[in-house]
């Protein structure tokens, strides 16, 4: 029986998508060949990037409203780097809720000015900044929406004249949102959309070509457009398995549809954290994360029993990340609610232990 996975990334995936992905490793398209060892050139392959680049379009309601599509190579890290290459010509503000905006504010201070517009540190990164406000002079606005690591998550986002760059790696895909708020979202595949070694980028092509520097090519949106992410070749295999988890979204009914399962794991999970004396919350309430719950034990000695018990019920990824400690329950979008469901149980089994 397959362990409930609550990893945190590399990410759960549907079974279904597995088991496609595994037949294509073997006999791609019924043509006797693998599909890691075709051409990303072939015409089988290209018709997976097209439909892959636009399900995304699709999935996100920005079809036809001037927006890109990229899979690249780098994983979001390479981005922190890319968006201030392409979009820092003076000045950026950013906001500061977490360890990945961190390391994307050290990348984009190569290149210009930074304005940290609010941070959330001084609390060790357990709530969202509100009420700041945003220089009417910057090139773009950069926020990151979910918080892997302390479990925080935007639930809305500010206004600003200048474009709003979103990374959203950890919880792409999982809600409604009006993606045209945002000029440029880039999302680590593996995180909620695919395995690791490809990232998704959406980027409204007008805030491009708008800087005086000489870009090098790989790091170039607009070269990666214009060879419509074939520049290099791509991550077949993590385009293609993306792409299935793309129709599956899809099949299922799309974001409207995932977005309420998700909100019935994350209440399910929450409302018993704070229902049992055994355990306890360690973000705000108002930004705790759908995908991310973090949470501690009130009793550190109960740490032993309570691994153990875990690990008999084929719970897996349940550690929180190394530089927070306590427990992370990831429930991305293939997550079954049974899951939770029998990650509840261990919990109130400890408490009726105790």
């Amino acid at each position: 029986m397959k362990k409930h996975n609550f990893s945190a990334g590399p990410c759960i995936l549907p079974e279904e998508v597995l088991q496609k992905a595994a037949e294509a490793v073997i006999n791609f398209n019924n043509d006797d060949l693998s599909l890691i060892e075709i051409s990303h050139r072939s015409k089988s392959f290209v018709a997976v990037m097209e439909k892959a680049r636009s399900l995304v379009l699709e999935l996100l309601d920005l079809e036809g409203k001037g927006y890109k599509v990229l899979f690249l190579q780098g994983g979001a890290s390479t981005q922190f780097l890319m968006t201030a290459y392409n979009l820092l010509h003076k000045k950026a503000a950013y906001l500061n809720t977490g360890t990945w905006s961190g390391k994307a504010i050290k990348e984009a201070k190569l290149f210009g000015e930074l304005v940290e517009v609010a941070s959330s540190k001084d609390q060790n990164f357990n709530y969202i900044p509100k009420d700041y406000s945003i220089p009417e002079d910057v090139d773009y606005f950069h926020c990151t929406s979910n918080n892997t690591i302390f479990g925080t998550q935007m639930k809305s986002f500010p206004q600003t004249e200048s474009p709003l760059v979103c990374d959203m790696s950890s919880d792409i895909f999982s809600r409604r949102l009006d993606f045209s708020k945002f000029d440029l979202i880039y999302a680590g595949a593996q995180k909620n959309m695919g395995p690791a070694g490809t990232t998704l980028i959406v980027v409204k092509e007008d805030i491009l070509g708008k800087i005086d520097r000489v870009i090098p090519s790989m790091l170039d949106y607009q070269v990666h457009i214009g060879k419509d992410s074939m520049f290099n070749t791509p991550s077949v295999f993590a385009v293609y398995v993306s792409m299935l988890t793309l129709e599956w979204l899809k099949d299922l009914g799309g974001i409207p549809f995932i977005e309420k399962v998700n909100q019935k794991k994350a209440d399910l999970l929450y409302t018993e954290i704070d229902r049992n004396p055994l355990f306890k919350g360690v973000v705000a309430v108002e930004d705790r994360s759908v995908m991310n719950a973090t949470f501690v034990l009130t009793n550190e000695s109960l740490k032993d029993t309570f691994d153990t018990m875990l690990k008999d019920a084929g719970i897996n990824g349940l550690n929180g990340h190394r530089s927070v400690g306590g427990y992370r329950a990831s429930m991305y979008n293939a997550l079954p609610l049974h899951s939770v469901q029998a990650l509840v149980d261990v919990m109130q089994e400890l408490e009726r232990k105790s």
